[in-house]
């Protein structure tokens, strides 16, 4: 009996190639696009899925809440998403470990250890230099985490203070091997000689940690002689335990051991390391969102695209119905169950899926790179893949179902007598279900292009605003070596700026956008007001609570900037007491502290107390993702770290690097010259964004693209059954502008509904995501009239295309038509 139903199947499909061919691609284009996404999510939630025992390793965050005495209720929460800086509270965690048993191991990992944090360090052997990504570990990391070591003992890798780690590329680019690696010496920041320990392997792409070598935690906290402000802590617990239960156990611990709190209180969270990468944005406190959003996004896109192929595949096959209806008809007639019927279609539906699912196999092998470069990720071939191979089987079968069943039952159930006198026609003024079904998938479409015009505004604004800065030819090179010697600082700026090119050089403590936070409340990661980096003013109450973005820089920084003063003065090198006594802080400070004339009141930081000589128009040191922090910024010509600032003429930018580079290797020849371009840098806060950008263009045009096929197999088949209508018309005087109208007007009036049913989802929508930004474009009237017309248009041309072609057919052919 299949054997038969698949000769049928295969016929009826000879018979109409036109519309087969329509359906086939239609149902591929969906297909592939469930595919790749498919691909894409399985790679999003793969990160750190290769980790030993990953479903009871946790990341700690902290999160502080400032204390609302009036009703014993917490006011907003201050997320931060590493464990706290004080050395003292680390050692609480590492001895919660022994006072809790369901914890086995605490783990340790910070990138960096001086400003700006997370840079690239240098490590030299053999006599080559190089620029690597480094990270400090505690003794436990390769035990508890497993990346995977191909030379030396995860037991004893990192234990002593004078060993490092090397990934295989670094192994390989100095010594040749990782096993030539084994016990080599090589030189870090020109400071310090190393001894190889172990070699792991490269780090998987899927990693959500990036590092081509680790120092010990011991070397991080003595032999440097600087900790990193921020770090992870990882957490292992038992198989039986519950991540809950064992917040509060930490936090009753630490509780009672911690200094007391002034109007802060302060908790310890643990976030299941899997979750990390999807939920990295926190509400109220709590890891709530973050990339979970463009999955969830990106997957109902893929499917709501599927389903737009497979009514187009409902559309086309209960429209033939005419073509078909002697054939159900004598079936009937002879015997034929419902039943078997209804298999005959779900076959051809099945066979269709079969041959668009080589389409679809062929479409992802070719699209692929180009769908990896979308993205953003490294997606490997799936084709070895088992999951891939029954991801596809199952979406076929999917596939095939839901374009199926709505063929299967309506015309299964034509009338044996209806069906045999073909009265049971194709109309679009009948079938409610029909034109439904037409009217969802355009509003989809619709929804798409809305989706496109809000979020490629959005992207455009995000790149485009004024950040009250000139981010445009300025770029920055970290102080590190002999640049640390103030006198060296002092030949490079003096050099620098005899380089064709070279504008203004100044120093910071931070790059422009750095984002290390500041609270002056809390003890141990923020500065009490009895603590010795306080941060206080002049007129502040004890319940205020005011999070601070500190930076120190050179004389030159606010007009290296391009920053406005709004009142009261610049530093100035004639005035003698700026350096120890002066402060400048942003517009959002003086509404934070709650002053009214800022200029001359006292504020202390740092050891230092002095006045407010100057107020700086509020600029953004980070995406527009979040809200203009408050500023406060000292003078310090020359500090041991951070950053050198050089602003660059455009039309000199390469003769201006290449000078640099020349005055860079004189003065610092045992460090390459790295550098940064801020505006880069800037960009690189919205690869989501760009991300999203780019894929809503692909699904808008894949939408759009299917949507008119089946549009336009539900045109000529409408054309086909009209065919002597419009030849009587023709003789009776008709005009070719008439004909196409009356042959378009019914289409349109749904492509118009539409647009009516999908706006205010689009709004509701696209308002939810743009919530995600404290600085936002407005969604206008506009962007909703624009993706209206645009659907209207493509489906006037998708239509016109046919009707124009029927209406000028000479009507003596078909009148005589039989």
């Amino acid at each position: 009996m299949i054997r038969n139903l698949f000769k049928t199947t295969w016929r009826l499909l000879s018979q109409s190639r036109s519309f087969g061919m329509i359906n086939v691609i239609g149902l591929a284009l969906g297909m592939a696009c469930c595919l790749l996404v498919f691909l894409w999510v399985q790679h999003e939630r793969r990160v750190d899925d290769f980790l030993l025992d990953n479903d009871q390793l946790y990341t700690a965050y902290q999160t502080f809440y400032s204390e609302n005495r009036a009703d014993g209720n917490y006011g907003t929460p201050i997320h931060f998403s590493s464990t706290p800086e004080k050395n003292e509270r680390v050692f609480l965690l590492q001895d919660a470990k022994d006072a809790i048993p369901e914890i086995q191991s605490v783990v340790f990992y910070a990138t960096g250890y001086e400003l700006p944090w997370g840079h690239p360090e240098t490590l030299e052997a053999n006599g080559k230099k190089n620029k690597f990504n480094g990270a400090r570990a505690s003794g436990d990391f390769f035990k508890v985490l497993g990346y995977a070591l191909l030379e030396g003992d995860v037991e004893t890798a990192l234990k002593d203070p004078r060993n490092i780690v090397i990934s295989r590329e670094v192994a390989e680019s100095y010594f040749g091997s990782a096993q030539d690696a084994m016990g080599q010496t090589i030189r870090y920041e020109n400071r310090l000689d190393f001894i190889v320990s172990a070699v792991f392997d490269d780090i998987p792409a899927n990693s959500s940690l990036d590092f081509d070598f680790l120092l010990s935690w011991q070397a991080h906290n003595t032999i440097l002689e600087w900790a990193s402000s921020e770090f992870n802590t990882y957490v292992l617990l038992d198989d039986h335990a519950h991540s809950s239960l064992v917040e509060k156990k930490i936090n009753a611990f630490i509780k009672p051991r911690l200094k007391e709190e002034k109007g802060v209180v302060t908790q310890i969270g643990l976030q299941p390391l899997k979750d990390r990468h999807l939920y990295g944005n926190f509400v109220k406190g709590k890891p709530a969102t973050g990339r979970i959003v463009y999955v969830r996004l990106f997957s109902g896109a893929a499917i709501f695209i599927l389903i737009i192929a497979c009514i187009n595949f409902a559309l086309i096959a209960t429209a033939r119905s005419i073509k078909r209806s002697k054939e159900i008809g004598i079936r009937k007639v002879l015997g034929t169950s419902r039943s078997l019927l209804i298999l005959q279609f779900y076959m051809e539906a099945l066979l269709l899926s079969f041959f668009a699912l080589l389409i679809t196999l062929f479409l992802v092998y070719i699209t692929l790179p180009f769908f990896s470069g979308l993205t953003g990720t490294e997606i490997a071939s799936p084709f070895g893949q088992a999951q891939f191979w029954g991801a596809a089987c199952t979406l076929t079968a999917i596939t095939a179902l839901l374009a199926g069943t709505y063929p299967a039952i309506f015309l299964s159930g034509l009338q044996p007598t209806k069906a045999l006198k073909q009265r049971q026609l194709f109309s679009m003024k009948r079938g409610a279900l029909r034109r439904a079904l037409i009217v969802f998938q355009f509003s989809l479409s619709v929804l798409f292009l809305v989706t496109t015009i809000v979020v490629s505004k959005q992207t455009q604004y995000t790149q485009t605003l004024q950040l009250g800065y000139d981010r445009e030819n300025l770029l920055y090179t970290r102080i590190e070596g002999e640049l640390m010697e103030q006198s060296n600082y002092n030949l490079f700026k003096t050099l620098a700026l005899d380089v064709p090119g070279v504008t203004m050089v100044d120093r910071a403590s931070e790059t422009p956008h750095a984002m290390r936070f500041v609270v002056d409340v809390a003890d141990g990661v923020s500065n009490t007001s009895d603590g010795e980096d306080a941060i206080n003013w002049e007129g502040k109450q004890k319940s205020t609570t005011v999070g601070f973005k500190p930076v120190s820089v050179g004389y030159n920084f606010v007009k290296l900037m391009g920053l406005e003063i709004t009142e009261g003065r610049d530093f100035s090198t004639a005035i003698a007491t700026d350096s120890a006594s002066a402060f400048l802080v942003n517009e959002e400070a003086v509404r934070q502290m709650g002053m009214e004339n800022p200029i001359g009141k006292w504020v202390s930081a740092w050891q230092k107390k002095g006045q407010i000589i100057g107020v700086l128009k509020d600029y953004h040191t980070y995406s527009l993702h979040e809200p203009i922090k408050p500023l406060i910024v000292d003078v310090k010509e020359y500090e041991y770290f951070g950053v050198i600032l050089i602003r660059v003429e455009a039309d000199k930018t390469r003769q201006a690097l290449d000078g640099l580079k020349r005055v860079y290797s004189t003065i610092n020849p045992k460090f390459p010259f790295d550098y940064q371009f801020v505006d880069t840098e800037y960009r690189s806060f919205y690869t989501n964004e760009q991300v999203m950008a780019r894929l809503v263009n692909v699904f808008t045009s894949l939408a759009i693209v299917i949507s008119c096929l089946g549009l336009l197999g539900l045109v000529i088949f409408s054309i086909e059954q009209r065919t002597k209508e419009i030849g009587i018309r023709k003789v009776l005087g008709a005009s070719v502008a008439s004909i196409v109208g009356m042959l378009s007007k019914d289409f349109i009036k749904l492509v118009l509904i539409a647009v009516v049913i999908a706006s205010p989802i689009a709004w509701w929508t696209m308002n939810r995501w743009l919530a995600n930004f404290a600085y936002r474009i407005d969604i206008q009237w506009w962007m909703f009239a624009a993706a209206g017309l645009t659907a209207v248009m493509i489906a006037l041309i998708t239509l016109s295309w046919q009707a124009i072609r029927a209406a000028v057919a000479n009507p003596i052919d078909s009148l005589r038509d039989e």
